[in-house]
């Protein structure tokens, strides 16, 4: 990906204990959507998603905890099951992340 361009990035992470969890949490609210509780879509440039994870590697304990952040498709298919927590007018995702972007 090229740093100039931003990108649509699911992070997720299991923290064991619950001040760096309440920590991790507070970073990843101020950068990202929260989609579940341990479960944040965030859509940045690739320089800003890496300090982003610096930030959070800095809050952690690697011998207990996990931070996960994956790179989604600009037009993937998503699925849903269950309750929506967003009102009915907010769609995340639809024309895909350049409509977000824009």
């Amino acid at each position: 990906m090229a740093d100039s361009s931003a990108g649509l990035y699911l992070i997720s992470y299991d923290i064991a204990d619950p001040k760096r969890l309440s920590k991790t949490h507070r970073v990843l609210k101020k950068q990202g959507l929260p989609v579940q509780y341990s479960v944040f879509i965030v859509v940045m440039k690739r320089p800003r998603l890496l300090r982003l994870l610096q930030a959070l590697g800095h809050l952690i304990d690697e011998r207990e905890d996990d931070i996960r952040c994956y790179r989604l498709p600009e037009y993937g298919e998503i699925k849903t099951l269950g309750v929506q927590l967003f009102p009915e007018d907010v769609l995340l995702f639809t024309g895909g992340v350049n409509r977000i972007l824009s």
